[in-house]
């Protein structure tokens, strides 16, 4: 649990765009002892599963675009509790 604060502070603080779900890192925070309990119930029992990655174009320098992905914050916190433990 304690691997999971982290990330989530982690993840607060990079203050990234919410994902396909809408979810912004506010309010996921709103209840985050509960979330973050079921997230780590889910991670345990193995039925977690990640969603589907927001796909955005972002412009570039040369007047082109390039594809980005925004994963939901739920999915952000899990990917940095495993860079954590990595």
């Amino acid at each position: 649990m304690d691997n999971l604060e982290k990330a989530y502070k982690a993840v607060k603080a990079n203050n990234g765009a919410p994902g396909v779900d809408g979810e912004t890192v506010e309010a996921f925070g709103q209840n985050l002892q509960e979330r973050l309990s079921q997230l780590q119930h889910e991670l345990k029992t193995g039925i977690y599963e990640p969603q589907p990655v927001l796909r955005v174009e972002i412009p570039k320098a040369d007047g082109s675009k390039r594809p980005l992905g925004i994963p939901t914050v739920r999915d952000r916190i899990v990917q940095q509790a495993l860079l954590n433990i990595l």
